[in-house]
């Protein structure tokens, strides 16, 4: 009896071990998740904030300083100062607004700045729900309701207003859809291209990945693969390819004109080797000004130097890449992630 007995308590004992562990690991995770969520209302609240300030010079090159002009201005200040609750019917009704402006009537600088914000809250919307997306997954659990391991935070909500499409197309800006590739070799490093604007004085210089624009009718896939031999001289298949396991949308001022860039990134990995220029077009020979095989300590360094790398978060999402190309034979599986 006293065997069984012990065995009962040991039994008993484990389990709240292991229960005590999981409780503590996911309250962790649920703390992590709380603060992701905090940030990325942060950086919505940011971006619509800026989209205010822009309709608010949209107004007045708009339309003077007439009745219209008070009315978008006011629908800016209300959607600024406007409560969470109240947020969405704020934003929404500036939208609409918005959409009345005939771009023809304002200055190209004002229209890229809108379309830029417009397009940062785009991002930033997604960004957010997804965060709701993820923290009400976990905290919706039936044992994460049973023992409160969501503490006494109120529950995230999602953030709904109307995605205005074709915005950048609208508004005269052009738009560009890419394929990319993050080429890892066989310790982790990503070939990156240093490149500046032909079109400046070549003082501003940047790093980027291999890739290029999407031919009409041309998949994905076969556009990254068509860029990765033009550009390096590596030639792949587009079944080799692993993704897209990205997407950035970003407003791009390049050789004297503003384009709206939408870019979805592939992986692959390979052995280091020394690119070939000779796929290189003219506009490729003028910007593109020599290559680096990174890790992500040489990006930041980069960085840190003034030399900006796209994606901006190429460094962090670096080990990520690497992980996903080691995934033979892998499709996108999942919607690609949003990055900047």
């Amino acid at each position: 009896m006293m065997i069984w007995v012990v065995v009962l308590l040991v039994v008993l004992g484990a389990a709240l071990l292991l229960t005590g562990s999981w409780a503590y690991l996911t309250a962790n995770r649920l703390d992590r998740l709380h603060v992701r969520y905090d940030m990325s209302w942060q950086a919505l609240d940011a971006a619509l904030a800026r989209r205010a300030v822009v309709a608010r010079a949209v107004a007045l090159d708009a339309y003077g300083h007439g009745p219209q002009a008070q009315r978008l201005a006011a629908l800016a200040d209300a959607a600024e100062r406007a409560d969470r609750p109240a947020r969405e019917a704020a934003e929404n009704a500036l939208s609409a607004a918005l959409t009345l402006v005939d771009p023809a009537v304002l200055p190209a600088a004002l229209v890229a700045e809108l379309a830029d914000a417009e397009a940062r809250v785009l991002l930033a919307r997604r960004f957010h729900n997804d965060a709701v997306r993820d923290t009400l997954a976990l905290r919706e659990r039936p044992m994460v309701r049973l023992l409160h391991l969501g503490g006494t935070a109120a529950l995230p909500t999602y953030f709904e207003i109307a995605e205005r499409a074709g915005l950048a197309a609208r508004h005269g800006v052009a738009q560009r859809v890419s394929a990319r590739i993050v080429l890892l070799d066989e310790h982790g490093c990503v070939l990156l291209f240093r490149g500046s604007d032909p079109a400046g004085d070549g003082s501003r210089r940047w790093w980027f990945t291999v890739g290029g624009a999407v031919e009409p009718g041309e998949e994905l896939a076969d556009a990254a693969a068509r860029e990765l031999f033009e550009e390096t001289g590596l030639r792949v298949t587009a079944a080799e390819l692993v993704g897209p396991v990205w997407r950035r949308d970003a407003l791009i001022d390049f050789n004297g004109s503003v384009m709206r860039s939408e870019e979805h990134f592939f992986v692959h990995r390979t052995r280091r080797f020394d690119p070939s220029s000779a796929g290189h077009d003219e506009l490729e020979r003028r910007y593109i000004q020599g290559h680096r095989w990174c890790d992500a300590t040489m990006i930041a360094e980069l960085d840190a130097n003034g030399e900006s790398v796209y994606p901006r978060q190429l460094g962090a999402l670096l080990a990520k890449a690497g992980e996903l190309a080691d995934v033979r034979g892998a499709g996108p599986g999942t919607q690609p992630q949003i990055i900047r």
